[in-house]
This record gives C-alpha cells, sequence and structure tokens, in this order.
C-alpha cells in the first residue's frame, strides 16, 4: 500500500513558500518607509522619502541570505537541511528585528537621508512619519522564522536523491574472458596478464624515458635485451 506524501511536507511547497516569503521582504526594502518632512528654513526640498534599503540595510541582507538558503535547499542532504533550517529561522529573526528598530524609532532609520538633505543627522522640528512597509517586513520576518522551523519539520520526511552505478543482476551472465585473452595472447581461461613466452623474452614494455636513457649511453632502444 502506497502512501501519499502530506501536502505541507511536500519539498517543492515548502521551498517556494520559504523563497517567496524571503523575496517579498526584500521587495519591501525597494519601497518607501518613511517619509521625512525637514525644516523649510535649512532646506530647498524639506520632504524626503526613505526607501527601506537606506532606513534598514539589514532587512536587506537577511531577506538575501534566506532567498539563497531556501534554494540551497534543493539540493541539500540531511544534515544540511538542519543547518540550512538555522539559517532561515535567523535570517527571518533578523529581518524583524530590524523592522522593530525602524518602527520604535524612525527618526535613527532616517538619520543617514537627513544627514544628506542638511549635513547633520538631526534638525529641529524634523518629522519623521512611517508607511505601512516596516510593518508589513516586520509580519513577513516572523513567518520566515516560522517557515523555517516548517522547514526543519517537514525536511526529516526528505529524500536525498543519489545515483548508483548499476550493479549485476544474480541472473547476468559472467563476461567473456576469450575476447580480452585474445588481445593479450593468453590462454582463453586463464589471466588476462599472462603473456606469450615470446613476448615475455621481450622484457617489459619501453617507455619514452627508458628510450632516452639508452639513447644517452649509445644503445639501441629497440634492442629487446
Amino acid at each position: 500500500m502506497s502512501t501519499t506524501t502530506p501536502r505541507w511536507q511536500r519539498k517543492g511547497i515548502v521551498i517556494m513558500v520559504t523563497v517567496l516569503l524571503a523575496a517579498l521582504a526584500f521587495g519591501t526594502t525597494t519601497r518607501t518607509w518613511l517619509n521625512v518632512t525637514l525644516p523649510a528654513a535649512n532646506v530647498v526640498t524639506p520632504d524626503v522619502a526613505v526607501s527601506g534599503s537606506d532606513a534598514a540595510t539589514a532587512v536587506t541582507a537577511f531577506a538575501v541570505v534566506g532567498v539563497a538558503a531556501a534554494l540551497a535547499a534543493g539540493i541539500a542532504g540531511r544534515i544540511a537541511r538542519w543547518i540550512i533550517s538555522v539559517i532561515i529561522v535567523v535570517s527571518g529573526v533578523g529581518v524583524a528585528v530590524a523592522s522593530s528598530r525602524i518602527i520604535s524609532d524612525p527618526l535613527q532609520g532616517a538619520a543617514g537621508a537627513i544627514g544628506k538633505a542638511i549635513g547633520v543627522s538631526s534638525a529641529e522640528g524634523t518629522q519623521v512619519e512611517l508607511t505601512p512597509m516596516p510593518y508589513a517586513a516586520l509580519a513577513i520576518g516572523i513567518l520566515i522564522a516560522l517557515a523555517g522551523i516548517w522547514f526543519a519539520l517537514a525536511g526529516r520526511h526528505w529524500t536525498t536523491s543519489r545515483r548508483y552505478a548499476p550493479t549485476a543482476e544474480p541472473g547476468d551472465a559472467a563476461p567473456d574472458t576469450g575476447a580480452a585473452a585474445e588481445g593479450t595472447g593468453a590462454t582463453p581461461g586463464t589471466s588476462p596478464d599472462a603473456r606469450n613466452p615470446k613476448d615475455a623474452a621481450a622484457g617489459p614494455p619501453v617507455d619514452e624515458i627508458d628510450s632516452w636513457d639508452r639513447l644517452t649511453r649509445g644503445e639501441d632502444p629497440t634492442d629487446p635485451k
């Protein structure tokens, strides 16, 4: 009786969902996370939009690690899958923590953009407004961490595909030694390494190095002595 693998344990589904979540986390960093309003007296353009890649560079890094780890799981063995599961959990936690820091202190996340605009990291009267993207990244980070746990649980039931050399069946005939014996001059049924007495008298085969040594000694390298 054949058993069907539950859908939640299928390798393709687990990897696809994990890659999708990590890609979504990366996608949030390409959007605006912070809208900064600077004092009009300090700059010509008081409104500055800060993307997630500028506000939280760690989110971008952890998202890339999550994508790479999930893709590598497709060819990983049993032990490697446990390591990859830990990496995915760490990447999800990293995305969530980095996003939560921006949510708790948006001015710190906008410090770099403010510094480029007015030359200092903060100014009196600066207002920073959060967009939904940091909250989305926080939620996605938590889901990535959960996907790492899911990965570890489902990975226990996966099998590693291996390629084995073909083996002879019990009923297969033994290889014909006659052809091999014919090429070596040996009698069928005897060892293929056995040579005719004439060939044996000729001595061992002469290679290029031996021929050169004989020539330097003034000998004929073709002489079988």
